[in-house]
């Protein structure tokens, strides 16, 4: 086991700088200006309603939608109602453009993601101001580090322990997990869900330690791995980076790390988090 290391800044610091404060500038006189040319619009829709409605036209409802399409469309509501839910619509949307600008998603594992999303979705997400800009990356930054460890302490948790082979203490050279995989008669395929979240997870926070830039999702080993599986009619290894993975009829998959120095480097996470955990078998 290396010497314990803390989370050291240039491992972070490249994935997550605050935003400047010119482009929050821009982005909230931008979104009020939008607002302001929505509501005007809104207005202007329903008074052209109200003439076209005089002389048996109809409305924007009928006049304006495609009839094969027909559905809700907020700007045809009125200005109070569709105000509010237009807002709240361009705020959840500037929210998750200025996180994944941020940097702050590379470091979140699957589960913290998901909650970061959960969030967005209700009704009461903060308005989208310079204030709340500042407070809410400020904070972030501030605590990438934490954001950072939590997100190999969740991977190192959703192991499973059934083998042998897992030490439920720390990373090992090689690690099991189960329903990685499905296989039946038409041949193996990656599974959707959780397990499959764990590897990109995990994949990630490898990137990280490693000083490297993160790839985008759609090139991650999830998506490599399901390539391989797919080109492939019998169980073979998979040979990345980071770790080779070798998957089982019965679904599980055995990973080997190829950066052990690495892996040291999440056993001193671990190390700090649980004083002690790490004892020699």
């Amino acid at each position: 086991m290396s010497e314990q290391h803390c989370v050291e800044a240039d491992v972070l610091t490249d994935h997550t700088d605050i935003i400047s404060s010119t482009s929050i500038e821009r982005t909230v006189t931008s979104r009020n200006a939008a607002l302001k040319q929505i509501e005007e619009l809104i207005q202007q829709l329903d008074a052209i309603s109200t003439l076209t409605s005089s002389i048996g036209g109809k409305t924007a409802r009928d006049w304006a939608m495609r009839q094969e399409f027909r559905c809700g469309c907020w700007l045809m509501e009125n200005v109070k109602t569709a105000m509010s839910t237009i807002t709240r619509n361009l705020d959840r949307c500037i929210w998750r453009d200025l996180m994944q600008k941020s940097g702050m998603l590379a470091l979140m594992d699957a589960q913290a993601r998901k909650q970061w999303d959960n969030n967005l979705e209700g009704d009461d997400i903060p308005e989208i101001s310079e204030a709340n800009i500042l407070s809410t990356f400020e904070q972030l930054h501030s605590s990438k580090a934490d954001v950072f460890e939590r997100g190999i302490i969740n991977v190192f948790k959703g192991l499973s322990w059934d083998y042998k082979s897992n030490n439920p203490c720390q990373f090992g050279k090689k690690i099991i997990v189960n329903s990685l995989v499905d296989h039946n008669r038409w041949g193996f395929r990656l599974n959707l869900g959780w397990r499959r979240d764990q590897l990109a997870d995990l994949e990630r926070m490898l990137f990280l330690l490693d000083g490297k830039p993160i790839p985008e999702n759609r090139h991650d080993v999830t998506v490599r791995l399901s390539e391989h599986i797919n080109q492939q009619s019998t169980p073979k290894i998979f040979d990345d980076a980071y770790f080779s993975i070798r998957y089982f009829q019965k679904g599980s998959a055995h990973i080997t790390f190829k950066r052990p120095e690495l892996i040291d480097r999440m056993n001193d996470i671990i190390a700090k988090h649980y004083p002690g955990i790490l004892a020699t078998r």
